[in-house]
């Protein structure tokens, strides 16, 4: 099996170093994937990794958006350039820094969309990037297996929220990654909780969580708990994430550096 899926790899553009893979996934969507994605590129570009965030939700790209880039990327005729993020240098390949209007829809079916996304891996230069994210599409469909069988991901960080209907979905998302022999590092809750700007109370929102219970049926740690919180929010929107002094993810850092669980 493992050399089947090898053969299905799409080899890199000639000038590019990618060290490591890191897919971020959800079984559905509108969870935080892209916000978290956003988040981990910072964080660890904040411990001086160069990173790189490969935009594979080609219908729904809210990336380039959150680091407030408004420009295009560069090519030539066998390679395309990414755009660099402003504060740490981020390389962003995304499909809204090559249409020409970022609110413009993308209608295509999904091998249109499988090869887009290994055009966005083999032709672009990813140069000397020490962690590639990858925000994938949520679910299980033809995009994600496209990514898991075409791209080397060497783990995958799986995010959900507090609904107990996320539990059944995310099962779905960790047993595909199972199939496809992809190491699943841990879990990122979303929305878990919002704090009572008076007293400082937990207050959940979408009722008690069962990411410990999911986490411990599929043997994989709990990496983060983040709360509701506007700023998050709305530094997505304002394109300003690279501004955002919070340290959700530090621990989720530690187990991607350290390459194990």
């Amino acid at each position: 099996r493992q050399a089947e899926q090898t053969s299905f790899l799409e080899p890199l553009n000639p000038a590019s170093t990618v060290k490591k893979v890191i897919g971020v996934v959800s079984g559905k969507g509108g969870v935080g994937k892209s916000m978290v994605t956003d988040l981990l590129a910072v964080e660890f570009a904040r411990r001086g990794y160069h990173c790189g965030i490969l935009d594979a939700d080609i219908t729904g790209p809210s990336i380039p958006k959150a680091f407030g880039i408004t420009e295009k990327a560069q090519g030539n005729e066998t390679t395309i350039f990414p755009v660099k993020s402003k504060k740490y240098g981020v390389d962003i390949m995304s499909i809204n820094v090559l249409l020409e209007n970022e609110s413009d829809p993308v209608v295509w079916r999904g091998p249109v969309i499988g090869g887009t996304v290994r055009q966005f891996w083999s032709d672009t230069l990813w140069d000397n990037v020490d962690y590639l994210f990858v925000d994938m599409p949520p679910g299980t469909g033809d995009v994600a297996l496209t990514v898991f069988q075409n791209i080397p991901i060497d783990g995958i960080v799986v995010v959900t929220s507090p609904q107990d209907l996320v539990s059944m979905i995310v099962g779905k998302a960790m047993k595909m990654a199972s199939l496809m022999n992809i190491p699943v590092l841990g879990l990122v809750e979303n929305m878990s909780y919002a704090l009572c700007p008076d007293c400082g109370k937990k207050i959940h929102v979408f009722g008690e969580s069962h990411i410990g219970e999911i986490a411990e049926e599929y043997h994989v740690p709990v990496l983060a708990q983040m709360p509701i919180t506007p700023s998050l929010a709305s530094a997505c929107d304002n394109g300003t994430v690279e501004d955002l002094d919070c340290s959700y993810l530090e621990d989720a850092a530690l187990v991607i550096e350290r390459g194990q669980r």
